[in-house]
């Protein structure tokens, strides 16, 4: 290298033959130390036990697929207490011990499955030193050619192939482990009943009256001045109203604070002349006071930003928005189709009521891909 250096720097080049003193060399002048930092190379590699003792190393293999099928059996567990300790009770008892061991089932199923793979690299996958060397980023065909060899090669050191207990009890494992989820979530939705119809009723009714939320106290007309937001819930959503109703009057809710995610409104007024309303829907709004569910249409957060000078409506989960002076149309974000519409009047007595229920279903469009 100092050689070879000498050689392309001509005469401006100077190899200094001991340490780093260069006392006399010019500016510019390129100095090669000869006493630079060496490669200390890589430590004697130190064989692991497996790698001496093929008993060891079979012992080693049954720990491994003994894990991922106590992993399984960690999932398999979860469901099936999910099934045998039901909670739709409510005693505290069987609250306890559905939640223990479902929880134990799906600590058992994650733990073991990571102690497992954690196991499989440090006792049975080939251990030896290698050197990485870094190279330009490429994609031409000898590159791939290589990519498809490390590939082969990590498969015959983990032994991924050739270990078959070990492979199939990982991916059963791996296939096992969401199930615990998946029953879970199932067990949210109604069983009894069509979900897709479940959301297309709600506790709103001809002759509802608009309510404040939470207070429940009626609201009138005269008091909704223009650019003002309120939060509305129907006047019969109380405790002692809700216990007297049928399942039907209730919209197939069974608790009250389902009731009340499905009917919650926003109500708005504009200037008369900002609503541009399709004539079929001419009288759902009252002298432009306008009713629209708070459920965004997109996973079902509460739209609940309202902007007065632009009349639009915020989603702040994720940011969908919704023009008020047209019905609620999606002008951004995620969400396909607008807030459904509440259609009201009102009372003798000047008080907002409902005309109906909403004439479409409240909340996420989930049930569109059933059509």
């Amino acid at each position: 290298m100092a050689e070879e250096a000498k050689n392309n720097g001509g005469d401006h080049a100077a190899v200094v033959a001991a340490g780093h003193g260069s006392v006399g060399a010019g500016a510019g002048t390129a100095v090669i130390p000869s006493d630079a930092v060496q490669n200390p190379g890589l430590p004697p590699h130190r064989k692991r036990v497996t790698d001496l003792d093929p008993k060891k190393e079979k012992s080693a293999e049954r720990t491994v697929y003994t894990l991922f099928y106590l992993s399984i059996a960690g999932s398999l567990g979860a469901v099936l207490a999910y099934m045998f300790f039901p909670i739709e009770t409510g005693e505290l008892l069987a609250i306890r011990l559905h939640t223990m061991f479902v929880g134990l089932g799906m600590a058992l199923a994650l733990l073991a499955v990571g102690i497992g793979a954690v196991h499989w690299g440090k006792a049975i996958m080939a251990d030896h030193e290698s050197v990485d060397y870094r190279h330009p980023v490429a994609s031409d065909t000898p590159t791939r050619e290589a990519s498809a060899e490390v590939f082969k090669l990590a498969d015959e050191e983990s032994g991924f192939s050739r270990r078959s207990l070990v492979r199939n009890s990982l991916i059963g494992a791996l296939i096992a482990f969401p199930l615990p989820g998946i029953t879970l979530l199932r067990g949210l939705g109604p069983q009894d009943r069509d979900p897709v119809e479940l959301a297309h009723h709600t506790m709103w009714a001809e002759g509802v009256r608009l309510a404040r939320d939470p207070s429940g106290v009626p609201i009138k007309a005269s008091e909704v001045t223009i650019g003002s937001a309120f939060h509305v819930i129907p006047e019969t959503l109380n405790h002692e109203d809700f216990e007297k109703m049928t399942l039907d009057e209730r919209g197939g809710s069974v608790h009250l604070l389902d009731a009340k995610a499905k009917a919650i409104v926003l109500l708005m007024r504009l200037n008369q002349e900002d609503l541009r309303e399709l004539p079929e829907r001419k009288d759902w709004s009252y002298d432009g006071i306008v009713a629209y569910s708070k459920v965004c249409t997109h996973v079902g957060c509460p739209v609940a930003l309202y902007e007065q000078h632009t009349h639009h409506l915020l989603c702040p989960c994720h940011q969908s928005q919704f023009d008020v002076s047209e019905h609620a149309k999606v002008i951004f974000g995620p969400a396909k189709r607008p807030l459904p519409q509440l259609p009201i009047t009102v009372d003798d007595e000047g008080y907002l009521v409902a005309q109906s229920d909403f004439h479409e279903p409240v909340g996420p469009s989930f049930w569109e891909r059933l059509k």
